[in-house]
């Protein structure tokens, strides 16, 4: 009897030690890469700039940002109408709805479950011939049809051991937070362009107020030469050559109204409204003076912007799906239960116990031959991981090579703005000298006309300088990373 004891024991000594020197060859086989780590440095300056302030108007809410009315009326009607918007907001609510349904993997999935079910066997079958030597038997008839009622509870949980689904969870979570970053970039970019297309209806409205005014003086410098050659004092060239540019100026302010149209459907389009007039107040934009923009440090571009920030969270993500991808190389560990009540006969569930059953059972499931697929998705999830990085760093690079742009275009327009305006007064000062000179016969009317034209081009491009600037301050407050809180 010892002897038989001790030969089971060794049995199940040697079963014991197969299945461990089995798990260990199992996870020897599993491949394991190592993560790419990203790169999160940045200057402590901006490029030309030696100002470590941290004064940072990416912090200011595009309320106090802008300071028109009629501009912050549009952005608030946007941020509710935009359809792009809209969109997102329900990418939003899939993203959050995937976080509840990856928390219910790995909790246990409890279900009730009620059943009815009748039956006929043929007599010469297994079951028939069971049927009929127990009735034979008990001398009593077996039921036939037989029928089965069953009421019961099922439950089946499996064992989050290598954390495949908590991970899974988090990947979600952090997918969450990236569409809700993804979100608020859409909305600095919405209101830059916005602002960017009221600027520019601002300035359409000036330049065809500056052609009307340049169509009136040339109206008057054609009504003067017509005077002029009908006292011989000028030629019928020079009549044409005025009518010409008194013609070419009125098809340039039909193309400017159709700009103007254009652009306020732009804006109703980006409102999510039908075409209407865009209220306004384009008076004294050329004079209009613009407020100090602060790019504080290029180290707070991680935390202002949305797009970098969404990159941040996608790479998080990310080392976590190579963490689920790892995890189903090793076996999954589930437990299963029930527990009922079952009788050919309604009467009989309530029952017990000879109407009570339940079953337990505990498996362990992993893959062991032709784990391609397994392999295939690990090696997937590591080259997504590799990108991610990339697109992470990709994002801090070009935040600060945007705020490096603006910063330069800041300066270099206002050094512009301020030489074309003096341009301007020069070449409106001359308009009315020329003409007298042109009256007195001191010069000829080609210096009228080009002095004419010259004058209208600076003014157009002074307007062109002013929406410039204000467009550049968008774009700075846009790339420092504020507009979205």
């Amino acid at each position: 009897m010892i002897n038989n004891k001790l030969a089971v024991l060794i049995v199940k000594g040697k079963v014991c030690l197969v299945g461990f020197l089995a798990l260990v060859v199992f996870f020897a086989c599993v491949p394991t890469k190592t993560l790419m780590e990203e790169d999160r440095s940045v200057p402590n300056v901006y490029e030309g700039s030696v100002s470590t302030d941290t004064l940072n108007t990416a912090t200011l809410k595009w309320k106090e940002f802008f300071s028109d009315p009629d501009l912050i009326v549009l952005i608030d009607s946007a941020l509710v109408n935009n359809q792009e918007l809209n969109i997102m907001l329900q990418q939003i609510e899939v993203a959050q709805n995937e976080i509840k349904a990856r928390k219910g993997e790995y909790l246990p999935f409890v279900n009730v479950q009620a059943g009815a079910e009748v039956e006929k066997v043929g007599e010469y079958t297994r079951n028939g011939a069971v049927e009929k030597s127990l009735a034979i038997k008990d001398g009593e008839e077996f039921p036939e049809p037989l029928t089965n009622y069953s009421l019961g509870l099922s439950a089946s949980w499996e064992l989050d051991i290598w954390k495949k689904l908590r991970n899974a969870k988090k990947a979600a979570v952090f997918e969450y937070l990236s569409t809700v970053e993804g979100k608020n970039f859409m909305v600095t970019g919405l209101i830059s362009e916005i602002a960017d297309s009221y600027y520019e209806l601002q300035a359409l409205d000036n330049q065809l107020a500056i052609i009307e005014q340049n169509l009136e003086i040339q109206g008057n410098a054609l009504r003067m030469v017509r005077l002029q050659k009908q006292a011989a004092r000028a030629t019928e060239l020079a009549v044409r050559r005025f009518e010409a540019e008194v013609l070419k100026n009125q098809s340039h302010k039909f193309e400017v109204q159709q700009q103007i149209v254009e652009t306020e459907n732009k804006l109703n389009f980006l409102i999510g409204r039908r075409p209407r007039h865009i209220e306004r107040n384009s008076n004294n934009f050329v004079e209009s003076n613009l407020d100090t923009i602060y790019a504080g440090v290029p180290s707070q571009l991680l935390q202002n912007r949305p797009d970098i920030r969404r990159a941040e969270y996608e790479l998080a993500a990310t080392k976590l799906d190579v963490k689920v991808a790892k995890a189903n190389f090793y076996p999954s560990f589930g437990i299963r239960a029930g527990v009922g009540l079952q009788a050919f006969n309604p009467k009989y569930l309530t029952y017990t116990p000879q109407s009570l059953l339940y079953s337990a059972v505990a498996d362990m499931v992993g893959p062991l031959i032709n784990r391609n697929a397994i392999k295939a998705e690990y090696k997937t999830a590591n080259a997504r991981q590799v990108q991610a990085v990339f697109e992470f760093e990709k994002a801090i690079l070009q935040g600060y090579i945007e705020v490096a742009n603006q910063l330069s275009n800041i300066n270099n327009l206002k050094k512009s703005y301020a030489l074309k305006a003096d341009q301007v007064k020069a070449l409106t000062e001359s308009i009315d000298l020329s003409t007298r000179l042109f009256q007195s016969a001191r010069i000829e009317y080609i210096e009228v006309l080009f002095t004419q034209r010259e004058a209208l081009e600076s003014k157009m491009e002074l307007v062109e300088t002013k929406r410039d600037q204000f467009m550049a301050r968008v774009s700075m407050y846009r790339a420092l990373g504020g507009g979205w809180n």
